[in-house]
């Protein structure tokens, strides 16, 4: 695979050289910055031999930084894969119970450490990136970009229009107000199916929606994430973003 060439560190760091560590582990390709945060936390980072648990502590090019025992350093080839996962798999980087996880598939095609941005169910299907793009990986889940993603919609019963309507409205979960940009049943499909555009993504968001009417979920696919699509990528393959796309979901907003 053909990786794009990644944005220079340097503008990542201090005037005196230094970056938070946070960020460097990130940088690293272990996982998005929040993610990392709690790895730090955990103690499974150390520098120079010493375990360091506050995410905003400073380290510099000279510094030996570990994760879980084995030195770690930013990456040189950023790699963007779009995966359209198929269903029954975790998203994750590995599973205790030893079940397949969306790396299991990716993992005899691309060499450099990537990882998953944000998750699907298990159940869930459709469009998943995974990178090792720190940067973008923060961006993509972090509430506040307030990301598009649409979903299909598979339930157990004909969805009411005055459902819809309620939901269109926003519906208030036991979590707070579940707002959505636009719901409306697949344009000559069953009355079962039903398309919702939301930008929020809290757990189990769409589900959960639907839940709190009295639906059962029978199948639930991504079908637009960031501004991509599953064109030409069929259930369970993946491929590498093209120059133009990884552009797109840089500058999505």
């Amino acid at each position: 695979m053909k990786p794009s060439k990644p944005e220079s560190n340097e503008e990542n760091k201090n005037d005196d050289g230094t970056m938070r560590l946070n960020r460097y582990v990130a940088h690293c390709g272990i996982a998005a910055r929040r993610k990392c945060d709690e790895f730090i936390k955990q103690g499974l980072v150390k520098v120079n031999g010493k375990t360091i648990l506050e995410p905003g502590f400073r380290v510099k090019d000279s510094d030996k930084i570990s994760y879980k025992g084995k030195k770690i350093k930013p990456v040189q080839n950023m790699v963007y894969i779009l995966m359209n996962k198929p269903k029954n798999v975790i998203t994750t980087t590995d599973d205790e119970k030893g079940r397949k996880t969306v790396m299991d598939i990716v993992k005899s095609k691309v060499k450099e450490r990537i990882y998953p941005v944000g998750r699907l169910d298990r159940n869930t299907t459709g469009l998943l990136l995974l990178t090792n793009d720190g940067d973008l990986a923060k961006k993509l889940s972090h509430p506040s970009y307030e990301i598009k993603k649409i979903y299909h919609a598979q339930l157990d019963k004909i969805v009411t229009l005055e459902h819809l309507s309620q939901i269109r409205k926003g519906l208030k979960l036991e979590d707070g107000l579940a707002p959505v940009d636009k719901v409306s049943h697949l344009k000559g499909k069953e009355k079962n199916l039903v398309g919702i555009e939301i930008h929020i993504g809290r757990n189990r968001i769409v589900r959960r929606i639907f839940e709190s009417l009295g639906y059962v979920v029978v199948k639930l696919d991504r079908v637009y994430y960031a501004g991509l699509t599953k064109k030409d990528l069929p259930r369970g393959w993946f491929r590498e973003l093209d120059e133009k796309e990884v552009i797109l979901v840089k500058h999505f907003n």
